[in-house]
Formats: structure tokens, C-alpha cells, sequence
């Protein structure tokens, strides 16, 4: 019972605010938000991993379709030679998405970390999450714990990549775990906190 509460928290907190990517008619489904919120899945050569790539491309196609105005990509840059939001941005430059309306944080180290900075570093108040059909209840259930106004886009991974796809739903249980617990119990603070940054802002102003 213990382990299947967060579970519960994730599916009840996501329910009826996601989409499948790619699916009849999903992008119409999809509401209009400020921001894009992409997390980072691992690099493979200092490119994106096939999970992240396919991240990647849904975010372009919200973005070709006039659903978000900005792209916040968020990953892990804890040291110098790993750097996920730059390869992302580097990635989206060759999907034909401007540099001018991406954001690249470089502190987005875990899910909440990337939701709790979405709001409090930059200023963000409706986004649309984009990752895989798996982590999607606990990506969007977070997101809107932290008080965003939360819509989920998930890739279903699983007619790609089905193994690794079952590993990591497996693991997902643990990390639902965790983010129960960073969420709702302990309320935790991102690793890096602020301060508060103007980029996200000042692209959606010059879009009024």
C-alpha cells in the first residue's frame, strides 16, 4: 500500500492533462502554453539519446504548430564535459527552431528540480512537459505541484525502444518514490535555487 501511494499521486495528479505523442489528431489536443518544458535524458557521444532526440522532436512540432512560444531545455551541465541542454539546443537549431526562443538551464538535474526552476528561476506559469509516456504522470504531477498550470505531451517509446522502455518504467516506481517525497514531504529545494533569470520573460513579451 505504501509502495502504490505515490503511484496513485502521479496518475490521479496527471489525470485528463496529457496527450500521447504522434496519435490521431494530438496536437489539436494539445492547449497553447508559454514554454515547451524539456528534460534531458542523457547524452550518448555528446549527442541526444535516442529518448531525449525523440523529446526533442515532439518539442519542435509544438513548437512548428504555434502550441508554445518558448522551449525550456532542461538538463544536467554538473560538469564540464557533459552538457545536455547545449546539445539539445544544438539539436533543435538543425529542426529549424530559432535560437531566440529557446532557454537553456543548465541546473535541471532531476524532474522536480526542473519544475520548481521552470517557476521560481524563470518565471514560467503554463507549460506543456514533454518526455516519455512513462514518466509522464510523474513529470506532469510535479510540475503542477510546484504551481504551474501543466500539460503533458508523452512519446510512446515503447514501439521504438521496448526494452529499455520496460527497464525504466521498472525503475519509474522508485522515482515516483522520490518524488513523493521531494514533493510533498520534504518539500525540497532545487540544488541550485536562483537566482532569477529574465531570458523565458523576455521572450514571451516580445511575442505579445
Amino acid at each position: 500500500m505504501l509502495v502504490l501511494t505515490p503511484v496513485t499521486w502521479a496518475l490521479t495528479g496527471s489525470s485528463g492533462h496529457s496527450v500521447i505523442a504522434d496519435t490521431d489528431g494530438w496536437l489539436a489536443r494539445v492547449p497553447e502554453s508559454q514554454a515547451a518544458l524539456v528534460l534531458g535524458a542523457g547524452l550518448l557521444g555528446g549527442r541526444p539519446s535516442p529518448m531525449l532526440a525523440r523529446r526533442l522532436d515532439v518539442s519542435a512540432q509544438l513548437y512548428h504548430a504555434g502550441k508554445v512560444k518558448a522551449l525550456l531545455l532542461s538538463g544536467d551541465n554538473s560538469r564540464k564535459e557533459y552538457d545536455e541542454p547545449t546539445a539539445m539546443r544544438d539539436y533543435l537549431l538543425a529542426k529549424g527552431v530559432p535560437g531566440r526562443v529557446m532557454v537553456l538551464d543548465y541546473a535541471g538535474f532531476d524532474t522536480w528540480d526542473s519544475c520548481v526552476r521552470a517557476r521560481d528561476v524563470w518565471g514560467a506559469e503554463r507549460v506543456t512537459v514533454v518526455t516519455q509516456l512513462f514518466h509522464l504522470p510523474r513529470a506532469v504531477a510535479l510540475c503542477r505541484t510546484a504551481g504551474l498550470a501543466t500539460f503533458g505531451v508523452g512519446d510512446d517509446s515503447a514501439k521504438r525502444w521496448a526494452v529499455t522502455t520496460y527497464a525504466s518504467s521498472a525503475r519509474e516506481v522508485f522515482a515516483t518514490g522520490k518524488a513523493f517525497a521531494d514533493a510533498l514531504v520534504l518539500k525540497s529545494d532545487p540544488v541550485f535555487p536562483g537566482p532569477r533569470e529574465t531570458a523565458l520573460r523576455t521572450i514571451l513579451a516580445g511575442q505579445r
